[in-house]
């Protein structure tokens, strides 16, 4: 079935209640803690989560609030920013793969491989022959990582556009986070709709690993479906803790 973003909400649903859902973030966030203790110790399998969203939608906040509990030994975060002059004079996913997730790790990419679809494709600088053809590398390269053991958690943090005019006004408004703030994030704005567009593309094309809309209107309610995800997913991966193979003999 075809993803139609312009048909999810951004919200909650009504009938939930903020305070009865903190704590079982908590509770979610506690147990992604625990468990991540047996993927590092077990070295055997990795978890990659990608977080995209547009400027606002809250993949710091995603990253800050429910990953703290984990030893900081076992979990790493990649930022993608614009391409540097080596990036560019290799093929696109050349800087993706030499930063993915070691055997035992938890890897967080913040924006991610698929910037090299939504940039080009909405600057017009990428044929939409190159767009099907990276889409379909995309795929091949996911599929590649999970047969090596690598589980992946794409998720895209549905803001609405309301939403995000607010957020970033607030980043000149309130002086806690002004540090935030980038007047390129109101020229980006003003292809809204080129960037949904785009994603609806990314959402339909490169699924062989599917997507997880988690609407973002509301921090709490995003962090919740962020953290019972992980935390169910790395139960699933029915990690263990090694076991002593030989028992030293003692000098008796």
């Amino acid at each position: 079935m075809k993803v139609k973003l312009a048909k999810i909400d951004t919200l909650p649903p009504k009938e939930m209640l903020k305070e009865n859902y903190v704590k079982k973030t908590d509770e979610y966030i506690v147990k992604i803690g625990e468990i991540q203790k047996r993927l590092y110790a077990e070295d055997k399998q990795a978890l990659l989560i990608v977080l995209q969203g547009m400027d606002g939608s809250g993949k710091d906040g995603v990253i800050k609030n429910v990953f703290y509990k984990i030893n900081p030994l076992g979990i790493e975060v990649q930022c993608f920013k614009k391409p540097t002059a080596e990036e560019l004079g290799h093929d696109f996913l050349w800087r993706v793969h030499k930063v993915v997730p070691l055997k035992g790790m938890i890897k967080i990419f913040n924006r991610s491989h698929y910037e090299d679809i939504l940039v080009p494709s909405v600057n017009k600088t990428i044929t939409d022959d190159n767009l099907k053809s990276r889409a379909r590398m995309i795929n091949e390269f996911e599929e590649h990582l999970v047969r090596e053991g690598t589980v992946i958690l794409k998720f895209y943090l549905h803001i609405s556009k309301d939403e995000q005019k607010i957020r970033l006004e607030e980043r000149i408004s309130n002086k806690l986070k002004q540090w935030k703030y980038n007047a390129s994030d109101f020229e980006t704005r003003k292809n809204w709709d080129k960037y949904m567009k785009t994603y609806q593309f990314i959402f339909n094309s490169c699924n062989k690993v599917k997507w997880t809309i988690i609407p973002s209107d509301k921090n709490w309610y995003k962090e919740y479906l962020v953290a019972k995800l992980v935390a169910e997913t790395l139960n699933k991966m029915k990690l263990k803790l090694p076991e002593i193979q030989e028992v030293m003999k003692s000098d008796n």
